[in-house]
């Protein structure tokens, strides 16, 4: 259907996976994003290893739409058979590191825009922004140039979703708790074990329901993942250490389920981040409109993208599969590519005309 922009972008997927583009270490990748746009005379920006450019009628009386994938990788585990970099074609598949999370995506997203770029009859501004430490969630990515992109309304977030619908995101909120206690010898009654202190805590976070169920991403889910405790044997300690991984959803927001948190347990509760939140986007904003009127189903989504970044309705969808990701010897499928192209701009024409 838009076999042209299929084979560019497939060349410039192959080109990107070709450049190593760990997280903070994208700046070969922005510079060949950055060099592609130039080549096809549409201005861009760039900060750090984050590039963007908007379309060539921007209307500032107009909404913004922003087109958002991430060009950072994280690193070939032990697993893989193949070179991570090598970009090789075999059974209508395309093998390397990042092709499916998130090349396919970026790449397709990236050939929509151009698709659109020229048009002067849009109710929408569209801008496209290829970003960096998405694996690591870091703060020079999406967060750093947002107040670059001006004033958005909604955002498509390209990460693999087999091109469904992710309507809801989960948020993750990681606390360090710290139960504290008396130190004192072992084999006398001396002391107060702040491991017996912190069981009570840990049991809670294990059995604990929160009331409400969000429609796509059920329940808030908590998991105790560390704890640290103890000097030496014969030493009752004085101070045990634990970690919790909260998954959210957006049933409630992360200060109120914090708030339940510290009301319900008595070590000192520290998050390390309040940056990751939950994100969910109305059934009936256009854009989940467009898609499911293209037979695409819709769903919760499990996993962490830049979209706990932003505060605006904000869609996860894009070729490729989510189970693919990370493994070793990653791919995404010649199809899919294409298809994620055609819907791309099946979704956006019945949206920005």
């Amino acid at each position: 259907m838009h076999k042209e922009l299929y084979l560019e972008s497939l060349a410039l997927l192959q080109q990107l996976i070709a450049i190593p583009s760990f997280s903070k270490e994208e700046a070969k990748t922005a510079d060949l994003l950055a060099g592609f746009l130039e080549s096809k005379g549409v201005k861009n920006q760039r900060r750090l290893n984050n590039v963007w450019a908007f379309n060539k009628h921007y209307d500032p009386a107009l909404p913004t739409l922003l087109l958002n994938s991430h060009h950072d990788t994280v690193k070939p585990n032990t697993g893989y058979t193949r070179d991570p970099f090598a970009a090789t074609i075999e059974d209508g598949k395309l093998y390397g590191l990042g092709s499916n999370d998130a090349g396919g995506c970026l790449v397709s997203l990236l050939a929509t825009f151009l698709y659109f770029y020229e048009r002067s009859d849009l109710r929408y501004n569209l801008v496209f922004a290829a970003t960096a430490e998405e694996e690591i969630s870091g703060r020079n990515g999406l967060e750093l140039i947002l107040p670059e992109l001006g004033e958005l309304e909604a955002a498509i977030v390209g990460e693999p979703t087999l091109m469904q619908l992710a309507v809801a995101e989960k948020g993750l909120l990681v606390l360090d708790c710290v139960a504290k206690g008396r130190s004192g010898h072992a084999a006398r009654e001396e002391g107060l074990n702040a491991i017996y202190e912190a069981l009570p805590d840990i049991t809670w976070f294990q059995t604990y329901h929160f009331p409400e169920v969000s429609e796509h991403l059920g329940p808030v889910k908590m998991s105790v993942t560390m704890v640290q405790s103890g000097t030496q044997h014969n030493v009752v300690p004085d101070q045990c250490s634990f970690t919790v991984d909260v998954r959210l959803t957006d049933a409630y927001s992360m200060d109120e389920v914090l708030e339940v948190i510290r009301q319900n347990v008595k070590a000192e509760v520290t998050p390390r981040s309040m940056r990751l939140k939950p994100s969910a986007i109305p059934m009936v904003h256009p854009l989940v409109q467009a898609g499911i009127a293209l037979d695409r189903t819709t769903y919760g989504s499990p996993t962490t993208s830049d979209q706990a970044l932003l505060s605006i309705p904000s869609l996860k969808l894009g070729p490729g599969d989510s189970a693919r990701s990370h493994m070793a010897d990653e791919f995404i499928y010649l199809n899919e590519i294409e298809e994620g192209i055609n819907l791309y701009i099946d979704i956006l024409e019945r949206v920005v005309k």
